[in-house]
């Protein structure tokens, strides 16, 4: 999925700096990805992402001084907001969630493979949020078993103005599958899946896949006959 030479600049912030000569290592080997630099605070994050303008930063979420909640809610308010992706070790209910509310386009684990990061950096830079498949179960998880009644009705009439296929879409959304694994499981191209996204984003007054899958599981608690009865 190559585009065009050093499309996707990219700043790393870490204060570990093993954390960041390997993160360089690995995105040097993407042909349309180039680190355009480095920082290992919030503050120094804030300043050079003044200097670079980079389209994507990886934020570390526990550092001294400024940490990375706090800076990711910095960068995304902005006069040129960065997309900013978490970065960190931490798997928790609680950093996830944080970093979502503060305005981070993705929640990504240090152990994700170098080809993998390399990929989720491009899909940030064109809009599409990402978290890792365990984020993904753990923030659905999470919402779900705080949710209530009302939330749950409101979830359940939301879904009630989704047709019969966009609504298995949004169920498989919910599911984890790509758009190219939602066009393959249901016979589809992958232009009309996104057909269908931008219908469902508009009908449910959701912005991402994240959103849509929350709101799927919302209306699945206690009542699964919602989600299978179409």
């Amino acid at each position: 999925m190559t585009q065009n030479a050093a499309s996707n600049r990219v700043l790393v912030v870490d204060d570990d700096a093993m954390v960041v000569t390997g993160i360089r290592g690995i995105l040097h080997a993407a042909d349309d990805i180039e680190v355009v630099g480095s920082a290992s605070s919030g503050e120094e994050a804030l300043e050079k992402v003044a200097l670079h303008f980079p389209d994507v930063v990886l934020m570390d979420i526990r550092m001294p001084g400024i940490g990375g909640i706090e800076a990711i809610e910095r960068l995304v308010n902005s006069v040129r907001p960065p997309k900013v992706v978490a970065l960190t070790s931490f798997d928790t209910d609680d950093y996830l969630l944080r970093a979502l509310q503060a305005g981070a386009a993705g929640y990504l684990l240090k152990d994700i493979g170098p080809v993998a990061l390399a990929e989720a950096i491009r899909k940030v830079h064109l809009g599409e949020p990402i978290l890792s498949p365990r984020s993904m179960q753990q923030l659905i998880s999470t919402v779900t078993t705080r949710q209530d009644q009302r939330l749950q009705r409101e979830a359940t009439a939301l879904l009630a103005d989704l047709t019969a296929k966009e609504l298995e879409i949004a169920v498989l959304v919910a599911q984890g599958l790509s758009n190219q694994e939602i066009a393959d499981a249901i016979y589809m191209s992958t232009a009309t899946v996104k057909t269908h996204l931008n219908r469902i984003n508009i009908k449910l007054d959701t912005s991402n896949r994240v959103h849509i899958a929350v709101i799927v599981e919302r209306a699945r608690v206690g009542n699964s006959r919602i989600i299978q009865s179409e």
